[in-house]
């Protein structure tokens, strides 16, 4: 199997060059309207925006930023094909503007834009992010009717384009099978709460212009990614920050298109994507370790499996995984300036022992900060 990973310098807001119902998933990140850090990238493209800071109306400014995301949410729903999934990492913004400390819901407001773009909302799931901050309140302390509530989550936006995706050929149909995931891979990833996602420090290339790196995880697309679409899919991320989601479409085994306004960044996209090829065996076969973990533990408990993966020759709970057929990138080949061919092999269930534990957040960040 062979797919294809593009990197692309453009703008979110038109996806210039993407035909249309071309992609079957997006998955990103947008910068967060009124978070501090992103005021200056909003001023550049909305002077309405950086106008209504300066004054500090703060909901002037944060419904102007919004309505510079709302054309890049247009311009996905024109390039994700029926069927086709758009899933958007957004977290509320608070902030003191004009005198006053309010949230400012991005999430809310984002989900307002996509239905009115024509997307279908379907259940999100709440991201809970670690921290180690000692005090977990804001404003007054414990004097009460002063406080408010510290937020330590994020939202994972998740829509789809018209109905159920059919799968209409045998060959269709033999492709989602192959594509399926573990039992116990399904009861943890479609969970309405995800806890556990860390982000690690992040290596930037010396070209980049921003010193800090955001907390988006590997895992985060990653799952995402092998959630709500099938081998062979394209992928998009039209905000690709430093290119953890075309890093996890590598080693999913889908393609990737990634755009990206800041030409600075290039460099650690296409870093990304070749470290993805080198690394992406292991987290495969760590996959399929934790399986054969689980299947342990299953048994220790005194329940049995029913079914048999007759790919990787292992018990399976159900019979929709039995011809689950985890893939790993091989081998990378440059096509043309900034685009990648990957070859992906199957995961030989003989260089797999359960002792192999691979950390699925070991990848990095894509958030720039």
């Amino acid at each position: 199997m062979n797919t294809q990973h593009q990197i692309i310098t453009g703008d979110a807001r038109d996806l210039d060059g993407l035909r249309d119902a071309s992609v079957q998933l997006v998955v990103t990140s947008p910068p967060y309207p009124m978070v501090a850090m992103w005021d200056d990238i909003f001023r550049d493209m909305a002077p309405d925006a950086g106008k209504a800071l300066d004054e500090e109306d703060g909901l002037g400014a944060f419904e102007a930023m919004h309505q510079e995301l709302d054309k890049a949410w247009a311009a996905c729903f024109r390039v994700v094909a029926p069927g086709g999934f758009a899933c958007i990492n957004v977290g509320d913004a608070t902030r003191s503007i004009g005198g006053m400390f309010r949230l400012f819901s991005n999430h809310a407001r984002i989900v307002s834009s996509m239905m009115e773009a024509g997307f279908t909302t379907l259940p999100d799931i709440l991201w809970r992010k670690p921290t180690n901050a000692p005090n977990k309140f804001m404003g007054s302390g414990m004097l009460p009717a002063g406080a408010y509530v510290t937020y330590e989550h994020e939202y994972i936006l998740v829509f789809r384009k018209g109905g159920k995706r059919i799968f209409a050929s045998d060959e269709a149909r033999a492709e989602r099978s192959r594509s399926a995931y573990f039992w116990e891979e399904r009861n943890e990833w479609f969970s309405d709460v995800w806890e556990g996602l860390t982000g690690t420090e992040q290596r930037m290339s010396s070209t980049v212009e921003r010193e800090r790196s955001g907390a988006f995880p590997f895992a985060l697309p990653y799952r995402l990614i092998n959630m709500y679409s099938v081998y062979g899919d394209v992928v998009l991320d039209p905000f690709a920050g430093t290119g953890t989601t075309q890093a996890a479409a590598v080693i999913a085994g889908r393609s990737s298109i990634g755009v990206e306004q800041s030409t600075a960044l290039t460099d650690t996209i296409r870093d990304r994507i070749v470290g993805a090829v080198e690394t992406g065996e292991q987290q495969a076969r760590g996959r399929l370790a934790a399986h054969m973990d689980f299947v342990s533990r299953h048994r220790a408990a005194g329940k049995s499996l029913k079914h048999h993966n007759t790919v990787h020759d292992v018990p399976v709970v159900t019979r929709q995984e039995a011809t689950l057929c985890l893939t790993a990138p091989s081998a990378l080949t440059s096509c043309e300036q900034d685009t990648f061919k990957v070859t992906h092999t199957t995961v030989e269930t003989a260089s797999v022992t359960p002792a192999l534990q691979v950390e699925p957040g070991s990848a990095t960040g894509d958030r720039l900060q």
